[in-house]
């Protein structure tokens, strides 16, 4: 019977973002198949990691939301499978690792790539609160909140809480040299969220809407065809959030091996 309760807890959880319109259904189904494979590999560890990832990020997405664009992004509040496998399934795949051959150092890499995760998303949904636009780090311009690439004060102190927070879970793993980890698992989960910047400013695609001149993700915007201007086109925002995570475990496993 305990066993079964950390899946419990998965299967509350998916329901509860499913109710509240933060994931689509298919996106319900993807977040169940992540938290079950992160619970089987981790068990309450890994529930719990991926709860506070989920529900601070949840929280933080409703926040002044009046005060964000949806407009710039490919998608709108509501995620998706294809999110949800960018956002959790570097982290999923860690804790099936771990499952099968138990080393420490995927727990840190585990734990590193949703703070990355946590970093990509408060920087997102807290950056757009602030009063300047932010800077573009290819153009040095000021460009529209929500723009791929571009940086805020507000948003880079957001990135690096975010990192914080999830990498403070490592105290509740039964691992030596708890305090480096803590900080590798803090420094790579912010490196993941700056490459991510680095890539939406150099790769990811960019169109623009011809009828009311907003440079956007979306292939159709005012009921018109989107033009392409910069950018990769199939280097949509999934994939950047796939490196973003990716980087933030490669970055831990890489540090935790030379260091620790």
């Amino acid at each position: 019977m305990l066993i079964a309760l950390p899946y419990v807890g998965v299967f509350l959880i998916a329901s509860f973002a499913w109710y509240s319109k933060k994931l689509t259904l298919f996106g319900t189904f993807a977040a169940m198949f992540v938290g079950i494979s992160i619970t089987w590999g981790l068990g309450w560890i890994g529930l719990l990691t991926l709860g506070l990832f989920f529900f601070s990020s949840s929280f933080l997405s409703s926040f002044n939301h009046h005060l964000k664009k949806e407009e710039i992004n490919e998608k709108g509040s509501q995620r998706d499978a294809m999110q949800v496998f960018a956002n959790g399934g570097v982290a999923a795949v860690m804790a099936i690792l771990y499952g099968i051959v138990e080393n420490p150092l995927l727990i840190v890499a585990f734990i590193a790539s949703l703070a990355a995760a946590n970093a990509d998303t408060w920087a997102s949904e807290l950056g757009p609160l602030s009063k300047r636009k932010p800077l573009h780090i290819a153009t040095f311009k000021r460009v529209d909140k929500g723009t791929s690439g571009a940086i805020s004060l507000l948003g880079t102190c957001a990135a690096l809480a975010g990192s914080f927070v999830i990498a403070s879970l490592i105290g509740f793993v039964e691992i030596s040299n708890q305090f480096i980890f803590f900080f590798i698992i803090s420094v790579a989960g912010f490196l993941g969220n700056v490459i991510d910047t680095v890539i939406g400013a150099y790769g990811q695609v960019l169109y623009e809407c011809k009828r009311c001149m907003l440079k956007t993700e979306k292939r159709i915007h005012c009921g018109k065809r989107t033009e392409h201007i910069r950018g990769f086109k199939w280097l949509n925002n999934d994939i950047v959030n796939v490196s973003c995570t990716a980087s933030g475990a490669i970055i831990a496993l890489l540090f935790g091996w030379l260091f620790v």
